[in-house]
Order: structure tokens, then sequence, then C-alpha cells
């Protein structure tokens, strides 16, 4: 086993956005309680509006005002999703720290999720990374269905691999492969890192049960950065089965447990989940959030 106490990760909280854009749109005063929980419990970056048609959108309708309401708290890396270069322009006017753009390895995928071909995307990101280059602000495109697409079955990790080199050459700071809809396991993991490299961030979903173990993988194969949701909620709505990111509490107390360092307050999560499932009226998915954290078992009697 690889020894990983005192090794540092960069948790990117996505719930803002993944977590509550599948859900009945909340009023930009709710959505700014959850930051502020989620950074009170030590969260310092997180992904917190998407500049998107609120037609398309409902749930992301008000991200201007989002961020507006949210200041420029010390030391928090705030971003925020754009889909092309009208949103990238409407998301840098706000002063945000990071761009996300999704792209899809997938072709059907991408078509039903922008409407666009790969390539059309391909030149998309091009051009969002010119204009926030020009601003000095990062761009991190997200790879969609990097570990297989509901619409075409496997991708293969080469396929994956020559499309990242290209984003790169477009510009991009960073990369991060995303697990659409929960097909990812150890082996593909592997895979895709073998070709890549794990010099990028994973972005994974909980639908079959393998979101926390193929993190634990690309830890230990070197991946340093992972994208997780308060509560496990989220997902995209464009693809079906698609629904169940990571939870971030769920993460956060295996790391603590094996001294990896988060900075972050499993507890305080726990908190804000519980804040998050009263917002949206239903329970969360989060096995912590409903059992609490370990820690707050050490040293009591209960069995």
């Amino acid at each position: 086993m690889v020894r990983l106490a005192g090794t540092s990760v960069d948790i990117r909280e996505v719930g803002p956005r993944d977590g509550l854009q599948p859900e009945r749109p909340l009023p930009v005063a709710d959505r700014v309680r959850l930051i502020e929980a989620l950074l009170g419990a030590g969260i310092r970056h997180i992904e917190v509006a998407a500049f998107v048609s609120p037609d398309a959108v409902p749930a992301m309708a008000g991200a201007a005002d989002v961020v507006a309401s949210l200041g420029r708290p010390e030391g928090v890396l705030l971003a925020a999703l754009v889909p092309n270069r009208r949103g990238a322009e409407a998301a840098l006017e706000t002063g945000v720290d990071e761009l996300t753009v999704t792209i899809s390895a997938s072709e059907a995928y991408n078509q039903r999720n922008v409407r666009r071909t790969v390539a059309e995307s391909e030149a998309e990101v091009a051009a969002i990374c010119s204009l926030a280059a020009q601003a000095g602000v990062l761009v991190d495109v997200v790879v969609s269905c990097a570990f297989g697409s509901p619409y075409e079955g496997d991708i293969e990790p080469s396929a994956v691999a020559r499309l990242a080199d290209r984003l790169l050459d477009a510009g991009c700071d960073r990369l991060t492969y995303a697990d659409t809809t929960g097909m990812a396991t150890p082996l593909r993991v592997h895979a895709l890192l073998d070709e890549t490299g794990s010099n990028v961030g994973l972005h994974l979903h909980q639908t079959r049960g393998t979101g926390l173990l193929n993190a634990w993988v690309g830890l230990e194969r070197g991946v340093r950065r992972f994208d997780t949701s308060v509560g496990g909620l989220g997902g995209s709505p464009f693809a079906a089965g698609a629904a169940g990111n990571l939870a971030t509490e769920e993460l956060v107390a295996v790391l603590d447990d094996c001294g990896v360092v988060t900075g972050i307050d499993v507890d305080g999560l726990v908190e804000a989940a519980a804040l998050l499932a009263s917002l949206v009226e239903h329970p969360v998915p989060s096995a912590v959030a409903a059992a609490g954290s370990r820690s707050r078992l050490v040293g009591t009697d209960e069995a």
C-alpha cells in the first residue's frame, strides 16, 4: 500500500453548481448560505455557479448575483462553469478566479449536452482559453464520459489522451476527467492514468458505488485534485443515470483518517449537508451525512 500520510490534496467543491443543477431552483440567498457553510467548513476551492441559459438550467439562474453576494473570500478560489464564450465573458466580469469548461470524450453525449460536435467544442474551448488568459484567469477543462459513454459504451483511453493533448494545445491550464454516469472502475482509472499521467483532476460519481474506491486508486497513482459534491448530490441533467457525485464528506472522512491533508473539517461538512437537505427538501445520498463522522464516535460507549 502506498503511504499517503502527510500528502496534501486539492478538493474542489462542486455542490453549489453540480449538486444543485438538477434540483428545483433555489433562491440566490439560499445558495449563498450553502456556500458560506462550506467555506466555514474549510473549503478553499469551490465551483459556485454556472453561467448558462436559465432556460436550459433553471437552477443556475442568478449566477452573477451569487458571486456578487460572496464578495472576495480570502484564500478561496472561486470557480464558475461556462459553456461558451458568452458565458465566459459574463463570468469574467464577476471576477471569478477559475473557469471550468466541459467537453465530452463521447461524440453522442457532447451533442446532447451542448449541441455541438466535439470538434466544435474544441474550437469553443480555445476561444474561452484566450479570453481567460487575457484576464489572468485559470481554465480547467472537464472531459466528461472519460471512462465510458452511456450512448457509445467504452471509450479507449488513448482517444481520451489524444483529446487531452489537443485541449492543452488550445491553452487550457488544467484537465479533469469526469466519470459522468458512474462507469469507472479501478481497472479503468488505471488504464486512463497510464495514458495521461497523474497530473490531472478526477470528477467521480457514486452511481454504481465505486466513486470512493476510484478516488483511492487515483490517490495511490498520484492524483492530487478531486471534484466532490456536498451530500453527494448532482449529476448531468442531460444523461440518464448520471446522478450521484462522490460526496465531499465521504472522501474527506477517509482522507482525514489516513493522514491526508485537506484542510477541511468533516463535521462542518456534515452540517453543511444537513443544511443542503433542508434547502432541497429531501435527504441527501451521502452515508457520512446520514451517519455522522467517525470522529464523533471515538471515545464514546456507542456500539
